[in-house]
């Protein structure tokens, strides 16, 4: 093995730091990393099972744990028997912490035919159901300099699109002096680099989308037609009591006016099934939202207490009620998405050929390739049907 083996659960900004872990630890010969994700219950279990499948394959392996379980599930992790260490999740990216050469992670380059560029990291917002900043602290940005000289580093290795990330994307520069947009930082990075031809955003809270950002979104092309929002309700009650700074209007107007300007762009939400005190009612209003945006890219989760959140305090929803909505809501989005790729078949389209015989399109459909592509090519492509959900 050339380096450290990383385990990556979770978010887009795991996978980003999970990059960096494998470059700042590619000395290291005898090591297994999990990053680790604590956003549910079901993610802790996951990440227990991973840990231990890591551990029957490499037994005589150092077995470190990161990420934010490490920090909000500790004492179990550290409990189990498998586990050799944990690496808090605040210093995972300081070599110091693995006691590894600063200068190793200098060295190394971008292996990814996508780079994913964590710009921001923490939150300062108060989610009743989320657990994140417990586990990330409170919201910081990378200053614009730092940014670009890390979209650089991997456009020199190859990387054709850049993924902006973060705990809470829109958030970034608040802390930073003159309190930047995120906006100014991707037209920052247009404006750098003519040769980057895909630039993606991740999750948005849509409230917090600044006109710059908004404008660029859509009507600049060189920024991925995708648009993936935190919406996590399509009720305004529930919405509240999760104490979002959102109505349902406020999506509904927001998709309304991107897609008046730009029709072919995608819409991904994360939505969640089954939260506290949630009725059929607001259940339906749920299901109706994904109707409503044309929601092609769900991201579905069934509510899970989590420790110290106001909502675990809340009256709770049958597990199996929050089963049955979570399936209602997966179909809806799964109903939509075929309509969605139906009406892909015969449009051509620029596709990001990766290594898993797969690639993604300008609006993240994913596309089965033919056999002669090479990782990080952009290919144009005309799928003339859908082969087990992938447009081929």
């Amino acid at each position: 093995m050339s380096g450290a083996e990383v385990i990556t659960l979770g978010c887009r900004l795991n996978i980003a730091e999970s990059e960096r872990l494998r470059t700042m630890l590619a000395g290291e010969r005898n090591l297994v990393v999990v990053n680790s994700c604590a956003v549910t219950s079901q993610a802790v279990r996951q990440t227990r099972q991973a840990i231990r499948k890591a551990r029957r394959g490499r037994p005589d392996a150092r077995l470190l744990v990161t990420g934010c379980a490490a920090e909000i599930e500790r004492e179990q992790l550290s409990a189990m028997p498998e586990v050799d260490g944990l690496i808090a999740n605040s210093d995972k990216l300081d070599p110091r912490a693995w006691n590894v050469p600063t200068t190793t992670r200098q060295t190394a380059g971008s292996q990814l035919t996508r780079a994913f560029i964590a710009v921001q990291n923490g939150c300062d917002h108060s989610c009743t159901f989320c657990v994140i900043p417990q586990g990330r602290g409170p919201s910081r940005s990378l200053p614009v300099a730092k940014v670009l000289q890390e979209i650089e580093r991997h456009l020199d290795c190859g990387a054709r699109e850049v993924v902006l990330t973060g705990v809470d994307l829109t958030s970034w520069g608040h802390e930073l002096p003159g309190s930047p947009k995120l906006g100014m930082l991707v037209q920052a990075i247009l404006d750098t680099f003519a040769r980057l031809s895909r630039l993606r955003l991740s999750s948005l809270d849509g409230i917090e989308i600044d006109p710059l950002l908004l404008d660029l979104i859509a009507g600049e092309p060189r920024i991925m037609p995708h648009l993936h929002l935190s919406l996590q309700h399509g009720h305004d009650l529930i919405l509240k009591r999760m104490k979002r700074r959102h109505l349902r209007r406020d999506a509904v107007e927001l998709v309304a006016r991107i897609k008046a300007r730009r029709p072919e762009i995608a819409v991904g939400a994360d939505l969640i099934a089954g939260f506290p005190t949630e009725t059929d009612e607001h259940h339906r209003a749920n299901l109706s939202i994904i109707h409503k945006l044309e929601i092609v890219h769900g991201h579905i989760f069934p509510y899970s207490p989590r420790p110290d959140t106001p909502a675990a305090l809340m009256p709770q929803v049958d597990k199996r009620v929050i089963a049955r909505r979570a399936a209602q809501l997966r179909e809806a989005v799964a109903e939509m998405r075929r309509s969605w790729l139906a009406g892909l078949v015969g449009t051509e389209m620029q596709v990001l050929a990766e290594r898993d015989g797969t690639g993604h399109a300008e609006n993240f459909a994913r596309v089965r390739l033919p056999t002669s592509a090479v990782p990080g090519d952009v290919l144009a492509l005309c799928p003339t049907h859908i082969d087990e959900g992938l447009l081929a």
